[in-house]
């Protein structure tokens, strides 16, 4: 039984009464559902990002056959150019695919949950990433082992992290026994948390396998670089480096994350402690180096993504100190007949008032405060999926730009250049503007949804206003990247634009015929007689509660 009630929170042997076993095997069946969702959730992530990667493997395909007959047309270039590299990639990434699949159709048994073994398959389709990213990300040994150290320093960090803040024995200790409403809110930054991970893991993985202006098509003699190496390495040697550590550490936090977020005894403490809160946040800084290092080949507009970044944030600050001093502004009185009337209630409050009334007022305020904490949970996970998911998609059109990049230094251009950016340098710089602008806006959203103190009382609603505003000038954004990357005319970038205007046309005809039809059955059901009826006999019931008089039922005929 002990063993079993690990894996609960809030319980501990000894506090069990005797009616206790239904609620004990009801919290087992939340844990067990729990347990099935973060599996499937995992699994099918995985499944996704290394069948993508497997079928295109880092380094790129031969466009052509070899004429000593090393290669075909299609073959992977790492195969043959570092054969032990390229199979410790394929085989890694093809553990971690086979098991998320075994996951996504086992996941359903209850005896392999109640020993750990899809959790087990978890952490093993975990390793199979972090092997696979190692040995596909980069072409040296020294290097790979760089970048699974990473992953071992950040468990590091957590533990060295928790035991520092972890101190006070009493207060870490506290948790362990209280009830739900402790629990509750570890809980709910826990998904937060997963689901960052998750999605950054993701994005970082196929970057890293993927990197930005593609690979080397030949052999450069110049610099000694092969055939599947990457072209920003041959070119930028700096610049990828700078890319390559970004995107590594912000790879290795989200897996190490998600290996701690999937054991209650590891997370609880870490999260309390903000550990991983720290580790989220210095993920989120990778995500954005890489972005700057790996979208442009500019050091001039690589600074301007950091640029954009502090402003957003000194903008986001400003929006909401306006909003907190506009609303101490309206609750400050115009005379001093705010201050009497305090006064007046505070000597009324100060008689005996009914102690059953107090209880009712208590647990109707207890009551309100949970719900509004509610619908403010709720509104913090969508803007943080949102988020997510708009920094996703921009991070991953910002390293691979609409029109390719040049795979070759020639007519005024170099190799790994945007071909857009030579053709079309206008709406190259609409696309690239927008989506930088969406992509940083997304990251200042989520790294300020992280911190718990910023979404408690007057400052909630302001807060969440501001970061639902961001959000919204963010999709804006998107929408314009969108329209300016997808075509190659203006005039096809604005009928784009005009579908958004057809799409809320729509939705505002779909609402009035909506409303429209309903207020006709409205109507339809008055004309009857039934709803003046069921008014009058409602009347006739409150008439007699007040008289002291036995309700009549309705009569039916």
């Amino acid at each position: 039984m002990w063993k079993l009630l690990e894996g609960i929170p809030g319980k501990v042997p000894g506090c069990l009464s005797g009616n206790g076993d239904a609620s004990v095997e009801k919290q087992q069946r939340q844990v067990l559902e729990r347990a099935r969702t973060l599996v499937l959730l995992l699994a099918t992530l995985a499944a996704a990002i290394t069948y993508q990667a497997g079928l295109n493997p880092p380094g790129g395909l031969w466009q052509g056959d070899d004429a000593g007959g090393r290669y075909k047309a299609g073959d992977p270039v790492l195969l043959t150019t570092n054969p032990r590299r390229y199979k410790a990639f394929y085989y890694s990434n093809s553990t971690a695919f086979v098991a998320s699949l075994l996951a996504i159709v086992l996941v359903r048994m209850k005896t392999l949950h109640h020993h750990n073994a899809l959790e087990a398959a978890m952490i093993l389709d975990l390793l199979g990433l972090i092997g696979a990213y190692a040995a596909g990300s980069c072409r040296d040994v020294t290097t790979s082992i760089y970048a699974m150290a990473l992953a071992g320093a950040v468990l590091v960090y957590v533990v060295i992290h928790v035991v520092l803040f972890t101190l006070d024995h009493n207060e870490a200790a506290a948790p362990v026994v209280s009830g739900k409403e402790k629990e509750d809110p570890v809980e709910k930054r826990r998904k937060r948390l997963l689901l960052f991970a998750i999605l950054a893991a993701t994005i970082t993985y196929q970057a890293g396998l993927t990197p930005p202006s593609g690979f080397l098509a030949g052999d450069d003699p110049a610099t000694g670089r092969r055939a599947g190496d990457p072209v920003l390495l041959n070119n930028y040697p700096r610049r990828y480096t700078a890319f390559f550590y970004c995107n590594s550490v912000s790879f290795m936090l989200s897996i190490a994350l998600i290996i701690l977020l999937v054991n209650p005894n590891l997370y609880r403490p870490a999260i309390r402690s903000n550990a991983l809160s720290v580790c989220t946040a210095a993920g989120m800084s990778g995500i954005m180096g890489a972005y700057a290092a790996g979208c442009t080949q500019h050091l001039k507009t690589s600074i301007y993504i950091f640029a954009l970044a502090g402003f957003v944030l000194f903008v986001v600050i400003v929006a909401v100190v306006f909003w907190v001093f506009r609303d101490d502004d309206k609750g400050k009185p115009a005379d001093g007949s705010s201050s009497s009337s305090s006064q007046g209630r505070a000597e009324k409050s100060s008689t005996n008032e009914d102690l059953e009334k107090g209880k009712n007022d208590d647990a109707g305020k207890k009551a309100e405060e949970d719900e509004k904490e509610k619908r403010r949970h709720a509104k913090r996970k969508y803007l943080m999926l949102l988020g997510i998911l708009v920094a996703s998609v921009t991070y991953q059109a910002g390293l691979a730009p609409p029109g390719g990049s040049w795979q070759s230094d020639c007519s005024g251009h170099a190799a790994g250049d945007p071909v857009m950016h030579d053709n079309r340098r206008h709406r190259y710089l609409a696309f690239y503007y927008s989506n930088s602008t969406s992509f940083v806006a997304s990251i200042v959203v989520i790294v300020l949804l992280l911190p718990q103190s910023l979404h408690k009382d007057k400052w909630a609603a302001w807060w969440l206003g501001v970061m639902n505003t961001t959000i919204v000038l963010d999709l804006l954004g998107l929408l314009i990247a969108y329209a300016a990357g997808s075509s190659r005319s203006w005039k096809t970038a604005g009928y784009v634009s005009a579908l958004v205007i057809a799409v809320l046309a729509y939705f505002v005809v779909h609402v009035a015929v909506s409303r429209f039809v309903r207020r006709g059955r409205g109507k339809q059901r008055d004309s009857s007689g039934d709803g003046g009826d069921s008014t009058q006999h409602q009347k006739q019931q409150q008439q007699q509660k007040k008289n002291g008089q036995a309700v009549q039922p309705a009569q039916t005929n």
